[in-house]
């Protein structure tokens, strides 16, 4: 399997690159073959905090957790480990250690042209989305501008005015000496569907 020489955000940011934080530097740098990039923190909050919109969505948001996509409770200080590795684009394993059980969200990023990565999420892919790239005061930025699902064969493409916006900002933690992460996912008349936020200590170790 190669490895490309930048992660995919790493290759988007281009000269940007110099503007993040040196523990976002860090974190964005390729990883070698035979390790992994290996973090453990905390969130905060994870989840959808409306209980109407868990109502309103709830089989949506339930077919989507036993995919490893999106989860669709609510939790407050939530330990977390993520495992990152890097070969074709780089994919991530972020487990939650909730008190029912662990659940794990997968998701696999490569580069596109123009600043963007495209991100596919849970089993079978069954999110897509794509994210422009921009550092700014330090920190790392995506924004969505498209977002898709996958429903058995049939990839389908929400339109612009219906699409769910989802932020995600990679800061660094001075005080911690690692990075916190926050997203936000927001719909046109619903308002928050998902969100999480929370800081974490990272390093590169070998693969078990």
């Amino acid at each position: 399997m190669s490895i490309d020489p930048l992660s995919p955000y790493a290759t988007a940011l281009g000269d940007g690159l110099g503007e993040l934080h040196p523990h976002l530097r860090a974190y964005l740098q390729p990883i070698p073959p035979g390790r992994v990039g290996v973090g453990h923190g905390v969130f905060e909050r994870v989840g959808c905090r409306s209980g109407a919109v868990r109502v309103l969505l709830g089989p949506v948001l339930r077919v989507l957790q036993r995919r490893g996509a999106v989860y669709a409770g609510w939790a407050e200080d939530v330990p977390f480990t993520i495992r990152n590795r890097d070969g074709e684009g780089r994919s991530a394993e972020r487990t939650l250690h909730l008190t029912g059980g662990d659940w794990t969200m997968r998701d696999r990023v490569r580069s596109l042209p123009r600043g963007r990565v495209a991100d596919r999420l849970g089993q079978r892919e069954v999110l897509a989305a794509v994210f422009d790239v921009t550092a700014s005061g330090g920190a790392l930025e995506l924004r969505s501008t498209r977002v898709g699902v996958r429903l058995g064969r049939r990839g389908i493409r929400f339109p612009r005015c219906l699409a769910p916006r989802i932020r995600l900002i990679e800061s660094a933690d001075t005080d911690l000496g690692g990075q916190r992460v926050a997203l936000t996912v927001d719909v046109p008349l619903l308002g928050r569907i998902h969100e999480y936020a929370g800081t974490f200590r990272y390093d590169i170790e070998e693969d078990a």
